[in-house]
């Protein structure tokens, strides 16, 4: 077994779609809209077969996003080296994202960094 996609809602489809493909590499499709609904989404593919479907309506409530909260706490993109995880780090804080913490080592043996992206929801760079 294994994860098939994650999914989030988003305020800006187009931004997040952005995000995902110029800086982690992702592969975006064409995308899909319900007219009736509203409801439109892009599943960005990856390295690996695993992909992230962004989904945008109009009547979703955009909760309060602070670190310690119960859900889904960030989304972890492996990278490769160290120099690439400092090297994309970098990048983005240039780009105006705000880093959170690292490059660090963490007490459990990963060397990372996490940054606020999309829309203020954690994205961590690792190795």
């Amino acid at each position: 077994m294994h994860i098939e996609h994650i999914a989030m809602y988003v305020n800006d489809l187009e931004a997040a779609q952005d995000f995902f493909t110029k800086y982690l590499g992702g592969h975006s499709d064409e995308g899909y809209h319900n007219k009736t609904t509203g409801f439109r989404s892009y599943f960005i593919s990856f390295d690996g077969g695993t992909r992230l479907e962004l989904m945008n309506r109009p009547d979703t409530a955009d909760g309060d996003k602070t670190a310690a909260r119960t859900g889904y706490a960030h989304i972890a993109f492996s990278v490769g080296s160290r120099e690439k995880v400092d090297e994309l780090t970098e990048q983005l804080r240039s780009a105006g994202y705000t880093v959170k913490s690292g490059p660090r080592t963490t007490g459990d043996g990963y060397y990372e960094s996490c940054i606020a992206a999309v829309e203020d929801n954690l994205i961590e760079i690792t190795v």
